[in-house]
C-alpha cells in the first residue's frame, strides 16, 4: 500500500515541461467537392492543414493532439497556439478540465468558439492522451467503453466529383474493406440528378447496405422537406446538413416531418451551440466534431447530454479521435471512415463485419509517421526556455 500510495503521490507532482506544435498540410490524392463547390461558395478541396501538439512531462509522460481546418485557418489556428501554449509550462498534466477553461479564457478576447478553441482542442486531445498513455489504457476504456468496437460508414469516395459509376465502385472497395456503410454527397443544383445517383447506388448496393445522403448545408427548407419526402423509399440511416448550420428551427421541423432521421453537428464551433441543438430536438443524430468545439473536454459534456436524450452519435471526420469517444457513449454510434490521414501515423485501425476495432494500444494509440516532416509548414518547440 505504502508503494500504491507513493506512486500515485509522485504521478500527481509531475508538471508540463515542453509543447510542440507542429503545422503539417497532408494532400489529397484527388481533390474533392461537395455542393458549395457546385454553389461557388468554396473552391475543391485538395488537402487537410493539421495542428499537432505533442506534450512532454517532466517524468517523462507524453501525449499526442491534433485539430484540423479545411481550405482556410491553419495559419490562425498556428498563431494562437503558439500564443497560448507557454501558459501550459508547469502546470499538472491532470488537471485538465481546469487547463482547458485557462487557455480558453487566455483567447477570450478573440472569442469562445472557432479558431480560438480549435486551437486549444490539439492541447487538450493530447492532455486526454497523455493521461491514457500514463495509465496503461485506450482513451476509450479510460473514459469507459461500451464498445470495443463502432459500426463505420465511408465517405471519402461519395463526392461530386464523382461519378455514380465511381462511387459505386469505390463503395465496392470500402465495403470488402469491411466498411459497414456509405455515405453520398448530394447537393446538386439539378435536383433530379441527386435522386437520379441516389437510386443507382441504392440498386448496386442492396438494400441491406446502410446508406447515407449529406447535403452540405445548400438546400432552403422547401427543397430540403421536398427532397427529404422524395428519398424517403430509399430507406436511408440519415440525410445529413440539409439546411444552414446554424438553422436550428429549420432542422427541428424536417426531424419531426420526415421519417428519414435528421444529422447535423459538423460545422458547429462551441459546446453550447451544438447544446442548443440536442436542447430543442433539432437533429436525431449527433455529428458534432472534438476539434472544432474544442477538444475531448467538450465533446464529452456534448456526450453526457445527447445520452440523456437517447441520440443517435455520428462524430464527423478525424475518426483517430472520434473512434475512442464512439465507444464510450451509450447509446448507438458510428463512425466516420476517410483514408486521407492516414499516411500521416504509423499506425491503422482494424476494420471488419462492418465495424472499426479499438485499438488495445495505450491512449488515441497513433504516433508521427517520418513522412509527416515533408508535410510540414510550422514547428515551435515551447518550454520554460523559450516561455
Amino acid at each position: 500500500m505504502a508503494h500504491a500510495s507513493a506512486g500515485a503521490t509522485s504521478v500527481a507532482a509531475d508538471r508540463i515541461r515542453q509543447i510542440t506544435l507542429s503545422s503539417i498540410n497532408v494532400p489529397l490524392h484527388i481533390p474533392v467537392s461537395d455542393a458549395k463547390v457546385l454553389t461557388g461558395r468554396q473552391k475543391a478541396l485538395k488537402d487537410v492543414a493539421l495542428l499537432f501538439a505533442e506534450i512532454e512531462t517532466e517524468q517523462g509522460f507524453s501525449g499526442l493532439g491534433f485539430t484540423y481546418t479545411l481550405r482556410t485557418g491553419a495559419p490562425a489556428q498556428f498563431a494562437h497556439a503558439r500564443e497560448v501554449a507557454p501558459l501550459l509550462i508547469g502546470e499538472d498534466p491532470n488537471d485538465i478540465a481546469r487547463i482547458w477553461s485557462k487557455l480558453v479564457w487566455a483567447g477570450a478576447s478573440v472569442g469562445r468558439s472557432g479558431v480560438a478553441i480549435q486551437a486549444i482542442a490539439a492541447m487538450d486531445t493530447a492532455l486526454w492522451d497523455l493521461k491514457a498513455r500514463r495509465a496503461g489504457l485506450p482513451l476509450a476504456k479510460l473514459l469507459g467503453a461500451h464498445r470495443n468496437e463502432v459500426r463505420c460508414y465511408n465517405t471519402s469516395g461519395g463526392y461530386l466529383q464523382a461519378s455514380a459509376a465511381e462511387i459505386v465502385d469505390k463503395a465496392h472497395q470500402s465495403l470488402a474493406r469491411g466498411i459497414g456503410g456509405i455515405k453520398m454527397k448530394v447537393g446538386h443544383p439539378d435536383r433530379r440528378l441527386d435522386l437520379q445517383r441516389v437510386a443507382q447506388i441504392r440498386q448496386a448496393l442492396g438494400e441491406q447496405v446502410p446508406l447515407m445522403v449529406d447535403a452540405n448545408q445548400q438546400w432552403d427548407r422547401t427543397t430540403a422537406l421536398r427532397m427529404g419526402k422524395a428519398l424517403e423509399q430509399y430507406e436511408l440511416q440519415w440525410i445529413e446538413e440539409p439546411l444552414d448550420a446554424y438553422d436550428i428551427e429549420g432542422h427541428r421541423a424536417l426531424s419531426q416531418q420526415l421519417i428519414t432521421p435528421i444529422g447535423s453537428g459538423e460545422m458547429l464551433t462551441s459546446a453550447n451551440e451544438v447544446a442548443d441543438f440536442i436542447s430543442t430536438g433539432a437533429v436525431d443524430v449527433l455529428m458534432h466534431d472534438a476539434p472544432r468545439i474544442g477538444g475531448i473536454t467538450p465533446f464529452l459534456k456534448i456526450a453526457a447530454l445527447a445520452e440523456n436524450r437517447g441520440l443517435t452519435m455520428a462524430p464527423h471526420f478525424v475518426m483517430e479521435i472520434h473512434l475512442h469517444l464512439a465507444a464510450a457513449y451509450a447509446h448507438e454510434t458510428w463512425v466516420e471512415h476517410f483514408e486521407w490521414l492516414e499516411p500521416v501515423f504509423n499506425e491503422r485501425f482494424a476494420i471488419s463485419n462492418g465495424h472499426m476495432q479499438v485499438p488495445d494500444r495505450p491512449g488515441l494509440g497513433f504516433s508521427l509517421h517520418e513522412q509527416s516532416r515533408a508535410w510540414t509548414q510550422g514547428k515551435v518547440v515551447i518550454n520554460s526556455h523559450t516561455s
